[in-house]
């Protein structure tokens, strides 16, 4: 290897200097002195090249900086305090990157690594995005099972809807039961999950309906409304935190069964999280809107009712992945959709079921909205129209 004197000379006098140094003078003197002192300067360019990829709002940009510092990473020596963080980190931007740009098939070679280096979510999702729901589950159970003896509701959500999607129903609602009871011993050592438990009930009546199982539907829903009559009494914990993103990320799930399959060819969104979905696949899922739009404005004119109603709800999916985790005047933003979804199908008086649905999604907005008591009235029509 040649090096360059001057440059050397020069890089160390611009890191001498009393100016401060952005993270664009930084690196290109890090890449010079990283040549001839690499266990002091690869670790710094690779932190530096880290910051201006994510300063960078240009996804060639990004995959730049990212593929270097890739590189830069894996040039690390084995055994460097910090190696394994760094090279994380850098794969994790450089696979995010690739999504960014559409090159899926380079993207999840990169998450590949990433799972061999320990951190196996991102391949979870990438494989859940492509319909690969069996060997995403595999990846959601192990990494659930390394965890602490008290899971988070994401991870067990992921999982059985992962489950769910590869067709093991049953597995899933064991996951489920599984965060259920984690929800139950939040309700009573904290007194802040009672909500949740709501939203979760719901959620598994809906999986038990899904595959014929009417009578563990019923006690799940008999089980919300008597813990929604409670709240509609007490108005409920002062507080339930992510109540919002709990209810956006349930309700973006049980609308999969509505949506185009998932394919490697045809990504469709990972149902089950709303994190660290790939770009492409958000704003190609986003992206289908004008269209659902359109669809729903024929429909409306001809007074196809039923068909309205199933693409209304797709939209209000969308609605809920674009921003149903933004707190401001959410109860006034949302509202308007689900009293249309209801109000249209009150006028399908042979169709229950459709009926039922509305009524029920607008109950679990109305929790996520700490409406307790209307909600309790919603549910309790609902259920009455299913039991």
């Amino acid at each position: 290897m040649t090096i360059d004197h001057d440059a050397v000379l020069r890089a160390r006098v611009l890191l001498l200097g009393s100016g401060r140094l952005w993270p664009e003078d930084l690196v290109g003197a890090y890449r010079v002195l990283a040549e001839v002192s690499p266990r002091v300067y690869g670790p710094k360019l690779v932190d530096t090249l880290l910051t201006l990829c994510y300063q960078s709002r240009d996804p060639k940009v990004d995959l730049g900086l990212s593929e270097e510092a890739y590189r830069a990473a894996r040039r690390l020596e084995a055994g460097e305090p910090g190696r394994a963080e760094r090279l994380c980190r850098a794969l994790d931007a450089y696979q995010a990157s690739l999504f960014a740009l559409g090159r899926r098939a380079e993207g999840r070679a990169i998450c590949e690594e990433l799972a061999e280096a320990g951190r196996s979510e991102r391949l979870a999702t990438v494989l859940a995005e492509e319909g690969c729901f069996g060997e995403a589950a595999q990846l959601d159970e192990a990494a659930a099972r390394k965890g602490s003896p008290d899971q988070s509701f994401w991870d067990l959500v992921q999982w059985a809807a992962n489950l769910e999607g590869a067709g093991q129903c049953d597995a899933a609602s064991a996951v489920f039961r599984e965060l259920l009871a984690e929800t139950r011993r939040e309700a009573v050592e904290e007194g802040t999950g009672l909500p949740v438990i709501v939203l979760e009930l719901v959620h598994l009546a809906r999986m038990r309906k899904s595959v014929g199982d009417g009578a563990g539907a019923a006690a799940a829903r008999r089980e919300a409304l008597e813990v929604l009559e409670g709240l509609a009494d007490t108005g409920g914990p002062r507080s339930s935190n992510g109540l919002v993103e709990r209810w956006s990320t349930l309700f973006v799930l049980s609308g999969r069964a509505a949506e185009p399959a998932a394919s490697p060819e045809s990504p469709m969104p990972p149902f089950g999280t709303e994190r660290g979905w790939s770009r492409d696949v958000r704003e190609g899922f986003l992206g289908m809107q004008p269209g659902l739009e359109a669809e729903a404005a024929e429909l409306r004119e001809a007074e196809r009712l039923p068909e309205l109603v199933d693409v209304l709800r797709r939209i209000s999916i969308r609605a809920a992945v674009r921003d149903g985790d933004h707190h401001y005047r959410f109860e006034e933003r949302f509202a308007p959709r689900f009293d249309e979804g209801v109000t249209l199908a009150r006028r399908l008086p042979d169709d229950p079921a459709r009926l039922a649905r509305a009524l029920t999604d607008r109950s679990m907005f109305l929790v996520a909205a700490r409406s307790f008591e209307r909600a309790h009235a919603d549910l309790a029509e609902a259920a009455a129209l299913l039991d």
